[in-house]
């Protein structure tokens, strides 16, 4: 996906206009019954980052496009009319989806299976998408989201409502007898692993009570990083008050999905999740003290199409926003945005999705929500290259904000969830992380490209090496994990170079953190005081690009570049002299692939 778009996607191509490119690609392992593989990524020019943007969802329909018989979709220009994708084997046609514009992401699914049959698997987008808001998502499987950066703003953009795919067809599998020998193996050997049950009754929302007793959980905008009305919106309380039947992906033992009922003043409603991130940036970042009410949230969102994640920051951002008085009643119609109340939350949440009034600034997020808002909002607008954090506040985590710092994408925790190393090499530390952290940049996007689930790995001790086996056995390569990690260096190297073509550079400017995290202690909890100032993270940058074989400025270098076969890119970088300076004592020749710490 990151070639497909470096080399076809024009620099200067408007991530909403008709030169921009949506991918949607299959992994190698997808459909194969090795553990978990069942992702499909969505890939584009991110209206919010105007960069490189990838994104992936579990459930079932990546495996059903292998199952039709393809690998990838590419869409480009834009249709004169909304339309659908349909897919069943050999016949592909784009259907009028004229009746269907218009509507929710869950109620377009459920229409779409009374109308093509319930085998039909579908991705979908709602009004969000539709409409061009910059983190809207691509919805699959009644609440599975391509959640991050606008991947739905794009597909809203090319008039593409839905896709839907049903496939009859199998695929080869160049060793088939050794797969099923190994993977019976890793099922017999997980099935008792002791996080399999606490992973099987709560799923990611295990991780609620954990992350606020590391004083890493987002509470009112990031203002601080201990919530203690955790107990309220946890999985404990999700699984009692909310938990209908567990689901699982496609390939998964694990069943960490929870389909739940939220009951509302509107009735009851059903949804997918919510997950750990989703109860982080809607329930502790927006101050939300109902479970019932961080479902609803999680729903409205779903529906309307738009990132839980980026969709809860961006309203935690604006209660802020209304607290300080930079957003005023004048502003919400006479509304109010208060801390924790599901009504204002369902107000502002319609607003942004139809972009009406303020919401059509929010629509924007939180970056570009701040720049037209003014009054040093940009300080709390808690995004990384324009894209909202995940859910671990971290002025008490240095490696897990250079983690977000650094994240070609944005800050987003997929890409290096590093707190453990916080924890292991000393919170207060920030010397010796960043080795670490991209060693994490380059083994958790593998699984990415694979496309299976990496949870096994950091949850039930699959190991690297073995997905290098049941990649050989499935494909009959003869790959070792080594090639991958220098694959996945290659992937790093190429985003980043595709950031500095599109945003400039030097590209140290655009891993420097909101002010928050440099000049704002935290306001309680076990974190209290504590604040990282802007020369300890310049300090972890000046040791990161050092690990990475960049130059002081952020930029890759030649010598790095041609060691990886990338003369082209180098080529490039000269034509914007953005290409790194040398380095004194040349590149590193171990960029932290050898280290292999257990983390998530």
């Amino acid at each position: 996906v990151a070639k497909i778009l470096y080399d076809e996607v024009p620099r200067d191509a408007d991530p909403m206009g008709p030169k921009n490119k949506l991918v949607v690609a299959s992994g190698v392992l997808t459909g194969t019954f090795v553990g978990a593989g069942s992702k499909c990524g969505f890939g584009a020019i991110s209206p919010a980052t105007n960069s490189h943007a990838d994104s992936s969802v579990g459930g079932h329909i990546g495996p059903e496009l292998k199952f039709a018989g393809y690998d990838l979709i590419i869409f480009d220009d834009i249709s004169p009319e909304p339309v659908f994708l349909f897919i069943e084997d050999d016949k592909v046609e784009l259907r009028s989806a004229k009746h269907l514009w218009g509507k929710g992401s869950i109620d377009t699914e459920k229409q779409l299976k009374e109308e093509l049959g319930e085998d039909f698997e579908i991705a979908t987008i709602g009004p969000a998408g539709e409409n061009g808001v910059v983190f809207a998502c691509i919805t699959h499987d009644f609440g599975r989201n391509a959640g991050r950066c606008g991947v739905g703003a794009v597909m809203g953009s090319k008039k593409i409502k839905a896709i839907a795919i049903k496939g009859t067809k199998s695929f080869p599998i160049y060793d088939l007898k050794s797969l099923t020998k190994q993977t019976e193996a890793i099922i017999q050997r997980t099935k008792p692993h002791p996080n399999m049950a606490p992973w099987q009754k709560y799923g990611t929302a295990l991780f609620v009570g954990w992350s606020n007793d590391q004083a890493s959980f987002p509470t009112r905008n990031f203002q601080s990083s201990y919530y203690d009305q955790w107990q309220t919106i946890d999985g404990e309380r999700l699984v009692e008050e909310c938990r209908v039947i567990d689901k699982a992906c496609f390939g998964c033992w694990m069943n960490c999905g929870k389909y739940s009922r939220a009951k509302t003043r509107h009735g009851d409603v059903y949804i997918e999740g919510p997950e750990y991130e989703t109860i982080a940036l809607i329930g502790g970042s927006c101050a939300m003290t109902s479970i019932h009410d961080v479902t609803f949230a999680n729903y409205l969102c779903d529906n309307l199409g738009m990132d839980t994640e980026s969709g809860g920051s961006v309203v935690a951002f604006a209660m802020e926003c209304y607290e300080k008085g930079i957003i005023t009643k004048d502003d919400l119609d006479g509304h109010e945005l208060r801390w924790g109340n599901i009504d204002d939350f369902e107000f502002i949440i319609n607003k942004i999705a139809y972009q009406q009034g303020i919401g059509k600034v929010l629509a924007k997020g939180t970056k570009g929500a701040a720049e037209i808002l003014g009054k040093d909002s940009i300080k709390f607008a808690m995004q990384q290259k324009g894209l909202e954090s995940s859910g671990y506040e971290s002025r008490w985590a240095p490696s897990m904000l250079l983690s977000f710092m650094t994240s070609d994408i944005g800050a987003h925790h997929n890409r290096s969830w590093s707190i453990t190393v916080d924890l292991e090499l000393g919170r207060d530390e920030i010397k010796g992380k960043a080795p670490v952290v991209v060693y994490l940049q380059h083994i958790r996007p593998i699984y990415d490209t694979l496309s299976i689930c990496r949870l096994f790995w950091g949850e039930l001790d699959v190991m690297p090496e073995e997905y290098v086996e049941s990649l050989n056995y499935v494909t009959g390569w003869h790959t070792t994990e080594d090639e991958l990690l220098k694959t996945s260096e290659k992937i790093w190297n190429l985003t980043r170079a595709h950031f500095l073509k599109r945003n400039g550079g030097p590209g140290r400017i655009h891993d420097i953190p909101p002010a928050r995290y440099y000049e704002e202690p935290i306001l309680d909890g076990p974190a209290k005081g504590k604040v990282l100032s802007l020369e300890k993270i310049n300090a972890m940058l000046d040791e990161y690009y050092e690990a990475r074989g960049w130059d002081k400025n952020g930029n890759p270098t030649e010598e790095l570049l041609l060691d990886l076969g990338m003369k082209a890119v180098v080529d490039d970088l000269k034509e914007i002299n953005l290409l790194g300076k040398p380095l004194p004592d040349g590149i590193p020749k171990v960029r932290g692939q050898k280290l292999k710490p257990k983390a998530m």
